[in-house]
């Protein structure tokens, strides 16, 4: 099947969605999404938001701690702007309909995480992504011009390279014309052809054994740009969150949320010593950087497999009212909070690099923008501060969609384009393979680039990956696709790219921790 459509979106999180509002009045959009339309990272994000609401806070004062917890790589430009724009980009979503909330007085509560000087933290409850992607997809499905398809994997964007062409004057610069998209009713590879195509598939820490974020998380968007080219930078500051709840058997781990320790919890050992004065003045409001490799550290001198966060000097009445989503899964495990310390051990949680795209949400590819987790705008640097991620999926996908209207008049669609060629693939009945190898990418990456790394660990990791790549790509170039295969072809693509950046970084910096080159001077 071929399909026409002005905008094509490629995710269902803040970033796709606002995008998708935003341009549904200048043409007909299309948002696929490989799950269901609210199974997104978006959804699972308890923290917050960050944004400059009151005295005493002001925007130079995010800006700065952005920058600070960046480590020096953050780009100053587009900190500011994204700051100076955040106050809007807020009242745009309570427009929508979200709700955060309150304190009696009618003025927002705002809570206070890692890295941050001020409370500026605007939230819902812990379940604040939650709220707003239902909010936002309230408005998407009741809008004329916008089509929602589900369960459909996006394959690979679309380029000259389908036409069986390179870059050439008549198109200078790699060009995407939509994208491959597998149709689960037919189980066959439909073309999407689209003026404009963003992408927002949010990030790739199932790359790791242990993460927070959902299955879904598989670096597609980015996999798929560093196919057809396009630039992609800064994958190697991957960010884990120090604080997910320690239960081996659940995948995805359970996010313990950083505005806990902003609420006042306290990390500890085993034996229910402090330790991070040990680390960094600030205790454990550290940037996550931080406060990951001290628990890191920790564990290794213990040889434990995890510590414990302590509520249990907290209120118990505005702890359980702050944060029910996480009393209610500790009870359920048989650990009451406000009585008992929280078994807890970092997870992979957030990539930092990904598309390289400029400050309207240009990726290097004509045509193409992408927004969100996905991207590497410059916001971040070495190291995202805490509930800046939202923020820069709001800003972005709102500028891209300014940029957007302005060039979709001038473009034409692409019907030179091939339709999927499906010759020679036939069922694969050795899928259990797919299961064994992301297993092995898992444990590899897990083992040789997680926290802490090395020039050895690192080769070792390269290894091993290509023999993988290697079985991978002949399974994928013979199989009758599934989203599976494809998902565990772009895992490999991203451990690759994180291994590759890794090593090239002669330097200990912000998520990029190296024994080969330790940090010089203090953070």
């Amino acid at each position: 099947m071929r399909k026409t459509v002005d905008f094509l979106v490629i995710g269902s999180g803040i970033a796709g969605l606002t995008f998708a509002l935003k341009v549904a009045k200048h043409g007909k959009v299309c948002i696929v999404t490989k799950s269901k339309m609210d199974d997104t990272t978006t959804s699972w994000a308890q923290g917050g938001i960050a944004a400059v609401m009151y005295t005493p806070d002001s925007y130079e004062k995010h800006i700065q701690d952005t920058i600070s917890a960046g480590d020096g790589l953050c780009n100053e430009e587009v900190v500011r702007f994204t700051i100076t724009e955040s106050t809007e980009r807020i009242k745009e979503l309570v427009k929508w309909g979200t709700k955060f909330d309150k304190t009696t007085t009618g003025r927002y509560d705002l809570a206070k995480e890692g890295g941050h000087s001020e409370y500026r933290v605007l939230h819902h409850k812990d379940s604040t992504g939650r709220e707003i992607e239902n909010k936002l997809l309230d408005q998407v499905k009741k809008h004329p011009n916008i089509e929602i398809l589900e369960n459909h994997f996006t394959i690979d964007i679309l380029t000259q390279h389908h036409l069986g062409m390179e870059v050439n004057s008549r198109m200078p610069g790699i060009t995407c014309f939509g994208a491959f998209v597998l149709n689960p009713r037919t189980h066959l590879v439909d073309t999407i052809l689209s003026k404009i195509t963003l992408i927002a598939t949010g990030g790739a820490s199932n790359v790791y054994s242990n993460t927070t974020n959902p299955l879904i998380s598989t670096g597609d968007g980015v996999a798929m740009v560093y196919r057809a080219k396009g630039a992609v930078e800064n994958m190697e500051f991957i960010q884990f969150h120090p604080t997910a709840l320690y239960h081996p058997e659940e995948k995805p781990a359970f996010l313990i949320t950083e505005a806990m320790r902003g609420f006042g919890a306290i990390l500890k050992t085993r034996e229910g010593k402090e330790f991070m004065h040990k680390y960094d003045a600030r205790l454990s409001l550290a940037p996550r950087d931080v406060v990951a490799r001290a628990i890191d550290n920790e564990l290794k001198i213990s040889g434990e497999d995890y510590l414990y966060l302590d509520c249990r000097h907290l209120n118990k009445n505005e702890l359980i009212n702050h944060f029910p989503t996480i009393y209610a899964k500790c009870l359920s495990m048989g650990i009451d909070i406000s009585k008992d310390m929280i078994p807890v051990v970092p997870a992979a949680h957030y990539t930092c690099g990904g598309i390289k795209v400029d400050v309207n949400g240009r990726s290097s590819i004509v045509s193409l923008f992408a927004s969100g987790e996905c991207t590497s705008t410059g916001m971040h640097g070495a190291n995202r501060l805490a509930s800046n991620s939202l923020l820069e999926s709001l800003v972005f996908s709102h500028r891209a969609s300014e940029e957007a209207i302005r060039l979709v008049g001038s473009i034409s669609h692409c019907h030179e384009i091939p339709d999927w060629n499906a010759e020679g693939m036939v069922l694969n009945e050795e899928m259990v393979l797919i299961t064994q190898s992301l297993k092995e990418l898992q444990s590899i990456m897990s083992s040789y680039v997680g926290i802490v790394r090395s020039n050895l660990r690192l080769q070792r990791a390269y290894d091993r990956l290509e023999l993988l790549y290697r079985e991978s790509e002949d399974m994928y170039n013979k199989s009758i696709l599934t989203p599976r295969l494809c998902e565990l072809r772009n895992l490999i693509n991203i451990g690759y790219l994180i291994i590759k950046a890794a090593s090239r970084r002669h330097e200990s910096r912000g998520l990029h921790y190296s024994l080969d080159y330790p940090r010089t001077k203090p953070k």
